[in-house]
């Protein structure tokens, strides 16, 4: 991580752990918003006005929480109008790196080798870690955010004006409902699985295993109905939060992270759902198993040899 600005040790992947050996992670750090008046959103400080081409996307296809911004990204028509750059899935001892990967860029924007340089130039003393997705403003040559909930948000509607279409992610009907459903969804299963796969502790990780069974079935039974999406015909980025973590589960969370009573393939419903939304226009091109394999099969910490498995093969 940085501290003080300054790169300390090898790239680990457990940021903090409670007394029992749970997994915590670091909250994020910059969160400004983008809006449609440049005026200050829910959080940080104004000056972030919506323009086509001001703002930039730095993201790993391996990261759920990129992920997510990449997916409201293309629901939303904006590939136009916030450009995006790849990171390589292959963690290093600094952390993400740029190019060197098929499907990986170059940061031709700042010229920087690793992530970590982006959040120093942004602010000198930075101390935290050098996470993605990050929102980038070309005008400023700084952070915006860091945080996935925020820039899904601010995709959805900060850009109104300039490009219009795609699902409301957050309709204004559903927004008490979907801050529930969103706050389990977090807590059970995107953020359950790392903590099963980063328990330092049996109890630790078995608490986790069962929570995130539990939400697995929870979201099999709400989907038995026949309803298209978790609200029913309405996509919403509840919808996003699940997917990215369903995508990822049969490749990694059910090995490497030891997520294994069954895997996503065996739930019908959740396996129909998941391809239902793969399907949809622009989200098969934010989805690259060779990166999600490469990126969680890097980290030294669950797997020293480096192997990557040959399967699954597809999703």
């Amino acid at each position: 991580m940085l501290v003080s600005g300054a790169w300390k040790e090898n790239w680990q992947p457990v940021q903090q752990a409670d007394d029992d050996g749970r997994f915590i992670r670091q909250t994020s750090s910059f969160r400004n918003w983008v809006t449609v008046e440049g005026s200050a959103g829910v959080t940080g400080s104004a000056g972030f006005k919506a323009e086509a081409g001001r703002y930039h996307l730095y993201v790993a296809y391996i990261c759920p929480w990129a992920s997510r911004a990449l997916m409201a990204r293309e629901l939303k028509g904006l590939a136009d109008v916030v450009s995006v750059s790849v990171v390589n899935p292959v963690l290093t001892d600094q952390g993400w790196a740029f190019g060197g990967f098929v499907g990986s860029d170059a940061d031709e924007l700042n010229g920087a080798r690793y992530m970590h340089e982006l959040y120093t130039h942004a602010d000198p003393t930075f101390t935290g870690r050098a996470t993605v997705p990050v929102l980038w403003d070309k005008h400023t040559g700084t952070i915006v955010n860091n945080e996935s909930a925020d820039i899904v948000r601010m995709l959805n509607s900060a850009f109104s004006q300039i490009h219009d279409s795609g699902p409301d992610l957050y309709p204004a009907a559903l927004e008490a409902e979907i801050n529930v459903l969103n706050s389990y969804l977090y807590s059970e299963l995107n953020n359950g699985v790392y903590q099963a796969g980063f328990a330092t502790t049996q109890f630790a990780y078995r608490e986790a295993y069962t929570r995130v069974f539990a939400a697995l079935d929870a979201m099999e039974s709400r989907l038995a109905d026949g309803r298209q999406y978790l609200f029913g015909d309405a996509f919403t980025e509840s919808d996003i939060r699940l997917f990215v973590t369903l995508v990822r589960f049969d490749a990694a969370y059910y090995s490497l992270f030891k997520c294994n009573r069954n895997s996503i393939r065996e739930m019908p419903n959740l396996h129909r759902y998941m391809h239902r939304i793969l399907s949809l226009e622009g989200i098969s091109d934010t989805v690259r198993l060779e990166h999600i394999k490469a990126g969680y099969y890097s980290i030294k910490a669950l797997n020293p040899t480096g192997i990557v498995p040959e399967g699954p093969g597809s999703l």
